[in-house]
Order: C-alpha cells, then structure tokens, then sequence
C-alpha cells in the first residue's frame, strides 16, 4: 500500500466532507489513517499456507482441538466500517497438531480484510482444514457491525453468528454437537 497516496486521498476525502485538514485536530489525521489501514488491512500481505509452515507436530491421537474466544476485528467491504466479536475453531486431528497461536494467526489474517463475516468464517475454517491435514473443522464466529449499529438499522445490540463446519463435523452428528456444546459453555 503506498501511504503517501493514502494520505493524499483522506486528505482530500477531509476536503470533501467539508472539513479542513489544516486544523490542529486534523492536521496529521491524513498520515494516522494511512498507517491505520495498513494494520487494519494487513492480512492481504500475509498467506495463510505460510502461517502453519513449520508448527504443526506428529500427534497418534484423533482428538478435538478447540481455541475458544479468540478477537477478531475486520472491516465490512461494503461500508468499510468496524465489525468485531469473537471467533471460535476446533479440529480433529489425523496425525499432526497445529501450534495454537496459529489457529489466532489464520483467523487474524483473513480478518484484517475488507470482508463480510460470512466468508471470512469459511475461509479460516478452509485454512485451518489444510493446515493441519484435520479430519473435521468448525469455526463459529460471533461479531457486532458498526454498519448495522451506527448506521441504517441503528440495532446496537444485534450480534451475527456464522458458522462453517467441515469435514467430520458436518457428517458425524456426534462431533459437531460436541464442538458446539464445549464452546456453548464458554458462554456460562
């Protein structure tokens, strides 16, 4: 991303709103942003293949992996306004385990997108899937729009639930009620 470009646009964007970007409130506003964008748009600079290189570990047992609570903060694509809230993985592992903190970094790349949550959860739950060679994964995610809460709507207390369920955890009715009543009981 060329900040300096970035700058220039919001600087122009301040003009265009009927502000001015010489005031002292506003006056490094255009450089803030830039370097905001940057971060909050991070995860297209990142591949979520790489993320996994190297921290997964041989592991005999086919166990359920649950990360629970995990934050996530992306920007809805069609107003490029905030959506937060909490995401939730779980896997079957075959053979290999994956590092937890990848399971953070997969969900952190594609969140640091414009995105819709909707393919955002299947996207981390496709990662995940690939990475970690699994069985079966299921990725729940719970998230508050400021689209939805600032503007239009104005419903500040909705919250969306998507979920993505792969593998053994669509066609084993046992494990996908077992990943959904353990992160059920994160919320007691």
């Amino acid at each position: 991303m060329n900040r300096e470009r970035v700058a220039e646009l919001v600087k122009e964007l301040l003009i265009e709103i009927g502000e001015d970007p010489a005031r002292e409130g506003l006056e490094r506003t255009p450089e803030r942003v830039a370097e905001s964008l940057a971060m909050l748009t991070s995860g297209y600079g990142e591949d979520p293949a790489e993320i996994s290189g190297g921290a997964t570990f041989e592991c005999e047992l086919n166990n359920m992996i649950i990360a629970h609570n995990i934050e996530v903060y992306s920007m809805c694509e069609h107003h490029m306004l905030p959506f937060f809230g909490r995401c939730h993985i779980g896997y079957v592992s075959k053979e290999r385990i994956m590092g937890v903190s990848k399971l953070a970094r997969i969900a952190d790349c594609y969140a640091r997108r414009l995105q819709n949550q909707e393919r955002m959860t299947t996207q981390i739950a496709m990662a995940v899937m690939e990475a970690a060679g699994a069985q079966g994964v299921g990725v729940v995610i719970e998230c508050r729009h400021l689209c939805m809460m600032m503007r239009g709507v104005e419903k500040q207390n909705s919250v969306m639930t998507t979920s993505s369920i792969l593998g053994t955890f669509r066609s084993d009715p046992t494990t996908r009620q077992e990943f959904l009543s353990l992160i059920a009981r994160q919320h007691d």
